[in-house]
């Protein structure tokens, strides 16, 4: 039998196995495998599942499960203390609320999900064409998507409405990237003369397995046509319109690959883990020093009562009756206090556009000790703008693009044999350089000119390209006269400064990536029939691919201190042999289904060699708005800030000066490119002596740091004013934020715009996305989703300065609020023999902690020590939070000698003062312990709020309207007489009174840092 049930159990456990597929048009897939349905599915819980998660949710807390085992013990009548419902129901009534929110996100989430996978899709019959939901979606379905409808599953694209075969997709809700990205069809079926005709054509689709990589994919389109001659042509991601995707321009008609948990958008899709705040963690250690102290009050009273007869009954009675220690109340109040917080976030005018999308944690922005930042549109707008043209002997800046323009003019200007002639004379003139060069940028790109209707009714030219580098080289030859007028998939069309045109021939395209950092394409200029290959890249590829100079490297050096991301521009002119020897050699290595990558990269580098430089490009990023006082106010605030980006060392040094992260005086120490462990250990002793300076490292030398002496590096690198990492790849960036907090234990936020933040911001204890032009990414990744950087001052010093504050202040107060009740209790039930009897019954119980001190309890989340222009002037009175003062156990002892000597002095004088009946005590020590707790919330509150006042008077007033109706447990007659309203005056005055005048004291002879600056 266990053999059974442990076979059973690694079946259920068994990984998912992705197979590829082949698929064939129209018709049967050849994989004998079932499919995933297409069903969007974010769903938490079903109708089973639904109790039993949301109770294990509640219950695995200590706080929920203490009080579900006191509840359950009611149910015992030897051990029952009083009604059932002055347990169960501030239980039942936590939980209710809770079911109904997770009943209420489930459903919303369900009506999302249910829209998603019932919207229409044409789908393609040999009947014709009929409406499909997307659920019904399946693979080898061949479905029509039109202009600005979602793509249901992932697809290969095999025709579009544009003769040219390519179409436009935006793919911000699947990588964050605003721009669009051109997608491709197949040339054979592009060709049919109409989407019916998909069903009547023998081919098939290899695609690989499903994974998660978006922008990687092999896969093999294969063709028999009525002659039986196969044709065979290698797809690519250029050719696939993943799920989640949105058609830009025109139609689209593809074929079914992957549905469902296969598709990229939901193998990219992680569950994001909840994040706890150090506020939580905190009083969660703090209810069990309470849950502790329960133990040690019921051990001492039972050991004074004695152990004789069932004296474990007694002791559980003890236990029961000690258990408001803890409240219930505690969790709610607290969760409630988030939400308003998070409210007062989203509702602040001085910081429009911010949301909140972890409402858990608003109190971790008042703990902050290391932030770091990405650069590139974050601490800059990521809006290029061209600077600087360097041509080796001459350069061209702001101040002298006419010259340029005057140039261009010059060289276009000449007749094909006067050009002939003076490219023989003057091959290497200024003007014949210049018109290399402005050429070259024109060309050497993936944009595209997309024409819309301007605001006056005629066309206006728009530039779209997957990178702002790119529209921003293109946009500067148009404005120095070389102009991109047209582009599709295999031709683009220039215009030049003399009107004429030039006509170039697309033959090929080498996108850039993260790995190669450099993109090219091949040409064919009509003209000439000149065959062409360009290609730009970033200095450190290109340095190695150029013809020898002696310039580039310091120029590039010198516009990096500027602050200008650098581009390399080169080029080489092929014979048709050497192009038509190197097409066959990338077309073998594309249609390859093993390591196609690797073969193709190593077919386009054997043409990367020997290359002639043109020039050298700068394009300036510019900072964010108001970034220079953001970074101070946080520094002086004694955040230590971290810059990680993928940039350059000279860009990011250049960025982390103008940006302020380094001050004016401040040295820097540039961490010295390591290899091996010797070198590691010699470089770490000499920035050892330098630990007072700002530190700069790259990311392959930080790596090999954190190999040998991760440690050492980590301990020496958080001594530093500010630390600055560059040529870092994102998952560097999350392990910075991982080795922070494993080896500091302080709290870290992480804070960028891009889809190569998202690791460091869900790593960090906060993340925070910056909504910019790389797309929403970031955004929904992140806890907080800010408009601008400059927001995060007022993010962290304000909101996060109250939203900590203040939770720390409604925590311990409604520990008080337990502790007061409890040291009452005790003082009963010493006085009246050990007896395990509540001093008070029934709703009594349960009005005390509600209905007669909520409102007023609550109301601290509106309380502030200082006004907001206050925290922003001073932002030195941060630093006191990131100690975490505000809730210690040195805090919360004062609170229990607080709460000791009010519970003795309300007991102690109820219990002097009656004369005749039991009766009169409840009536003196209850009235007295709810004038002493609203007396104590108007002595804990700093700043006074209107509804602070309205829940005094509302609190008050409904215990006087409790007195006149509650006639079970007070005495009408007695609640008349001067002899109630004196006692209970007199009582509280003597335990209010002494606390006050120790507040005054305080605050004339050690006031806090708040104080004396307001």
């Amino acid at each position: 039998m266990r053999s059974c049930c442990s076979k059973l159990c690694s079946c259920c456990r068994r990984k998912v196995e992705y197979k590829p597929r082949t698929v064939s048009i129209g018709g049967q897939t050849l994989s004998f495998d079932k499919f995933p349905p297409n069903v969007i599915r974010n769903q938490k819980y079903n109708f089973i599942t639904f109790i039993p998660l949301v109770l294990y949710e509640q219950f695995k807390f200590f706080l929920n499960l203490y009080f579900l085992i006191m509840a359950l013990s009611q149910f015992i009548p030897e051990i029952r203390v009083g009604y059932l419902y002055t347990y169960w129901g501030p239980l039942g009534f936590v939980l209710i609320v809770t079911l109904l929110r997770e009943a209420y996100d489930d459903l919303k989430r369900h009506f999302r999900d249910k829209e998603v996978n019932s919207q229409l899709y044409k789908k393609i019959y040999p009947s014709g064409i009929k409406l499909v939901p997307s659920s019904k979606l399946k693979v080898t379905d061949i479905i029509q998507i039109e202009k600005n409808q979602r793509v249901p599953a992932d697809m290969a694209l095999l025709r579009t409405s544009e003769k040219s075969g390519a179409v436009f997709i935006r793919t911000d809700q699947l990588d964050g990237e605003t721009d669009w990205k051109l997608k491709l069809t197949v040339p054979a079926t592009q060709n049919l003369s109409s989407d019916q005709d998909l069903l009547t054509i023998n081919a098939f689709v290899y695609a690989e397995a499903p994974q998660k990589d978006i922008h990687s994919f092999v896969g093999n389109f294969r063709l028999t046509d009525e002659r039986g001659q196969i044709t065979e042509i290698p797809l690519s991601a250029d050719n696939a319109l993943w799920a989640n995707t949105v058609v830009a321009s025109g139609n689209a008609t593809g074929v079914i690959i992957y549905t469902g948990r296969e598709t990229r958008s939901v193998m990219n899709t992680n569950a994001p883990t909840g994040k706890v705040g150090l506020l939580d963690l905190e009083i969660n250690r703090l209810t069990k020093v309470l849950f502790a102290a329960v133990i040690v009050l019921s051990l001492v009273l039972m050991i004074l009562k004695g152990f004789g007869g069932p004296w474990f009954r007694y002791f559980f009675r003890f236990v029961l009756l000690f258990s408001y220690i803890i409240p219930i109340s505690l969790r709610v109040n607290l969760d409630m206090g988030k939400l308003a917080y998070s409210w007062f976030i989203q509702k602040d005018k001085e910081i429009p556009g911010t949301l909140v999308r972890c409402s858990t944690i608003p109190e971790e922005l008042g703990r902050i000790t290391y932030l770091l930042s990405d650069k590139t549109g974050t601490l800059t707008q990521n809006e290029m703008v061209f600077k600087r043209l360097h041509l080796g002997t001459v350069s061209f800046g702001p101040d002298s693009m006419d010259e340029v323009q005057l140039h261009l003019k010059t060289a276009f200007g000449q007749a094909p044999a006067e050009a002939s002639q003076a490219k023989a004379k003057l091959r290497r003139s200024v003007v014949t350089r210049v018109m290399e060069a402005v050429k070259a940028l024109g060309i050497c790109h993936n944009v595209t000119p997309v024409y819309e209707e301007s605001d006056t009714g005629g066309e206006q030219r728009v530039y779209q390209a997957a990178s702002p580098d790119e529209v921003a080289l293109v946009a500067w030859t148009e404005s120095v006269g070389f102009s991109l007028v047209f582009r599709d998939l295999n031709s683009m069309r220039l215009q030049t400064p003399t009107e004429s045109t030039l006509n170039c021939v697309i033959l090929q395209v080498f996108p850039f990536t993260s790995e190669t950092k450099r993109m090219g394409i091949i040409v064919r200029e009509e003209e000439t029939d000149t065959i062409v290959f360009y290609m730009k890249g970033a200095d450190v590829v290109m340095q190695s691919i150029v013809q020898f100079n002696d310039w580039l490297e310091e120029e590039c050096d010198n516009m990096a201190r500027e602050g200008l991301r650098t581009l390399v521009v080169a080029k080489k002119v092929l014979t048709k042999e050497q192009y038509l020897d190197f097409e066959s050699r990338l077309s073998q290595a594309r249609l390859s289904v093993h390591d196609r990558a690797v073969k193709v990269q190593t077919v386009i580098e054997s043409l990367e060699r020997d290359m002639e430089l043109l020039c050298l490009t700068g394009v300036e990023d510019k900072l964010q708005n108001d970034v220079r006082n953001t970074l101070e106010m946080l520094r002086n605030a004694g955040i230590k800030i971290w810059m990680l980006t993928g940039d350059k060392l000279e860009t990011a040094t250049c960025i982390a000066k103008s940006s302020r992260l380094v001050a004016r005086n401040q040295d820097i120490y540039t961490f010295k490119d390591i290899k091996n462990r010797n070198e590691a250990h010699l470089e770490l002793n000499a920035f050892r002596r330098k630990s007072d300076s700002a530190l700069i490292i790259k990311g392959e030398s930080l790596e090999t740091c954190l190999q040998y002496y991760e440690h050492e590096f980590v301990e020496l690198a958080c001594q530093c004013p500010a630390v600055v990492v560059c040529r870092c790849s994102p998952t560097q960036k999350a392990e910075v934020v991982r080795l922070l907090k494993t080896h500091i234990k302080k709290r870290t936020c992480a804070v960028g715009d891009g889809g190569n933040d998202v690791s460091m911001i869900q790593e960090a204890d906060v993340g925070i996305g910056i909504q910019g032009k790389e797309g929403q990414q970031a955004s929904l990744a992140a806890d907080f989703s800010l408009t601008q950087f400059s927001h995060l001052a007022k993010l962290i010093l304000v909101h996060g300065r109250n939203s900590y504050k203040r939770s720390a202040s409604l925590s311990q107060f409604i520990m008080h609020r337990g502790l007061i009740i409890t040291t009452m209790q005790a003082v009963f039930s010493s006085v009246f023999y050990f007896a395990s009897v509540s001093l008070y019954q029934g709703f009594l119980m349960v009005g005390y902690a509600t209905v007669y001190t909520n409102f007023p309890v609550f109301s601290l989340v509106l309380d502030k020590d200082v006004p907001s222009h206050i925290a922003l002037t001073y932002p030195e009175l941060y630093k006191d939070l990131t100690k975490g003062r505000s809730l210690t156990f040195k805090t919360f002892c004062m609170w229990v000698l607080i709460s000791i000597y009010q519970g003795g002095i309300i007991m102690y004088g109820a219990l002097l003062l009656f004369e005749s009946e039991f009766l009169h005590i409840v009536s003196i020590s209850f009235t007295a312990l709810i004038l002493t707790e609203l007396v104590m919330v108007a002595l804990t509150v700093r700043t006074w709020h209107r509804l602070m006042i309205l829940a005094e008077l509302l609190s008050l007033a409904i215990y006087v309207v409790s007195l006149v109706v509650l006639k079970d447990y007070f005495d009408p007659v007695f609640l008349t007489t001067w002899q109630f309203a004196w006692k209970v005056l007199a009582i509280t005055l003597v335990s209010c009174v002494p606390l006050f005048v120790i507040k005054y004291i305080r605050s004339k002879f050690s006031p806090p840092v708040y104080v004396k600056v307001k």
